[in-house]
């Protein structure tokens, strides 16, 4: 997996965490320090559904931890063996009120987002106990997912961050969850596609409530400067640097084409690391949970480049993106 861009010129551009406070303990930087680019995973349910589940529900893809949660494990294991240095949890859509809703009691809601965390940390022994699959690489992190509100609601609100409840709501909403998910032995928490700075908050203040967990936080954006609800990203990124226990300033969901605008304007509020893991570029129908259009026509060998040179410090991609283009991003990056 070697011979990438990267690794043809060990010093091609500046180094990103040359203005990051040094910590140990942060499990990013730790993997940064020992290789230019971490590679992050892809869309779960994309792969998912190149498998056969039919992902057409209110859990999503939450909905194969009650159905087939063998199925998870082995996507989680196509990822890392595709080149991903990170794979994140199936609890995206996962939560107490959506498995409240679909008639399970807190006992049993909570063993599944368990079993989301199990399956990911299980996935990543079974690839590290193979010799073979040490050759080159380092042991990869699992982060626990954290899915905005609106993916509970699965109205396609977590690309417009209209909510309509109050802050306090959604405090409660995410904190059972986190309670749950920063208990489970990952690396650290995801959380994923944040519309808004008002949702921001609240995680900010939970990750303060657990000193002794590590987060990145990844913003839904829906141009070149700001966040899906009109907030500016540099802001978040500024409120984000403010908190030692973010690990990484994430983008996400996004189509390609707004990524690289949107790390220059994420480097307006911090020198923390950079994720970006994007969409095909496609556009998502919540009516019925499909995406439509076609893929942007980015060249993503040139564009991840391109990310990497303006600042990123993790690659990877997000719906539509599966395990094939996963392994490409490691051999042009790593």
């Amino acid at each position: 997996m070697r011979g990438g861009l990267l690794s043809r010129n060990p010093h091609p551009f500046p180094d990103p965490l040359a203005k990051v406070k040094s910590s140990h303990q942060n499990p990013i930087l730790d993997l940064l320090r020992r290789q230019p680019v971490m590679v992050l995973d892809g869309g779960l349910a994309t792969a998912l559904e190149a498998r056969g589940c039919n992902l057409n529900d209110e859990l999503w893809s939450a909905k194969v931890l009650l159905e087939a949660p063998d199925l998870i494990r082995t996507v989680h294991l196509d990822y890392l063996q595709a080149g991903a240095d990170c794979i994140v949890t199936s609890s995206y859509q996962a939560s107490l009120p959506g498995f409240r809703r679909r008639g399970l009691d807190d006992v049993a809601g909570t063993h599944l987002l368990t079993l989301s965390v199990r399956l990911a940390l299980e996935a990543r022994d079974l690839f590290w106990n193979q010799e073979s699959n040490r050759q080159g690489r380092l042991r990869p992190l699992v982060a626990a997912s954290v899915g905005p509100y609106g993916a509970f609601l699965a109205d396609g609100s977590e690309y417009t961050g209209r909510y309509g409840i109050p802050e306090s709501e959604l405090y409660e909403f995410h904190r059972t969850r986190w309670r749950v998910l920063s208990r489970s032995g990952v690396d650290l928490m995801a959380c994923e596609t944040i519309p808004t700075m008002k949702e921001a908050e609240v995680l900010l203040q939970l990750l303060q409530e657990t000193p002794d967990q590590w987060a990145w936080l990844s913003f839904s954006c829906r141009d070149q400067q700001h966040l899906s609800d009109g907030g500016l990203l540099r802001d978040a990124a500024k409120a984000c640097d403010e908190e030692p226990r973010v690990a990484a300033l994430g983008i996400n969901c996004t189509p390609p084409e707004f990524i690289a605008p949107l790390i220059d304007e994420a480097r307006k509020g911090t020198d923390k690391p950079i994720l970006v893991y994007p969409n095909l570029g496609e556009r998502y129908d919540a009516t019925d949970k499909t995406w439509h259009s076609s893929p942007s026509p980015i060249a993503w060998e040139n564009a991840t480049s391109e990310w990497v040179r303006k600042g990123a410090t993790g690659i990877g991609g997000c719906c539509r993106v599966g395990p094939e283009k996963i392994a490409e991003i490691r051999r042009w990056l790593v």
